[in-house]
């Protein structure tokens, strides 16, 4: 027993920071997958990933910076995906834009309802919700260039990157709750991003 003791001690210590980072994510989106956000505090974390408290307060010093590296993790993916699906779309509107719907629902579906719960906690004080507004922000940006080419003259206006931003979250949180199909989902934000632009263009 003392060898398999001193065995488990020293793969813990061979862990690296970022793999013991990634550990603790991956407890953290199960945590609030199985028992919500409210459950997830840092000693809750600490006892599911079989650490102590001061290894988790040492990659999260707070519970807002924990929900913090959950949505930043969260949007990494996204980006990701997004970036790589637009690199090898149709240089069309539509192929932009069926793109853009597809990769938003499909990564929010993939993470679960329990991205709905993260997104909620952001909101809950001032600190987490700059934190979503500055991811925010990089996807409309990203939009505003993406759709350029496919506008006569100027670019999309400040309201019309929210009006798809906020179609993009309600229609993909309602898909990962099964309320509407993903499916379906894709569809009506395909075609609403598409309808912003043309009357942006004309």
């Amino acid at each position: 027993m003392p060898e398999n003791i001193q065995t488990d001690s020293t793969k813990r210590r061979r862990m690296t920071r970022e793999d013991r980072h990634r550990q603790l994510l991956d407890v953290a989106w199960q945590l609030v997958a199985e028992k919500g956000s409210d459950a997830l505090t840092l000693g809750r974390l600490a006892e599911q990933a079989g650490v102590t408290k001061p290894v988790v307060y040492d990659h999260f010093p707070t519970r807002p910076a924990l929900f913090a590296a959950l949505y930043s993790d969260y949007d990494q993916r996204q980006t990701l995906r997004m970036d790589s699906a637009i690199a090898a779309s149709e240089p069309t509107l539509v192929g932009v834009a069926s793109v853009v719907a597809t990769s938003y629902v499909d990564c929010v579906v993939l993470q679960g309802p329990e991205i709905a719960s993260v997104i909620a906690a952001l909101a809950s004080t001032p600190e987490l919700e700059k934190t979503k507004r500055e991811y925010e922000a990089v996807f409309l940006d990203k939009c505003r260039v993406w759709f350029a080419p496919f506008l006569v003259s100027g670019e999309l206006s400040v309201a019309s990157l929210h009006v798809i931003l906020g179609c993009a979250e309600a229609l993909s949180t309602a898909a990962a709750r099964g309320d509407v199909s993903p499916e379906d989902a894709k569809q009506e934000l395909l075609d609403l991003i598409v309808a912003v632009v043309v009357k942006a263009g004309r």
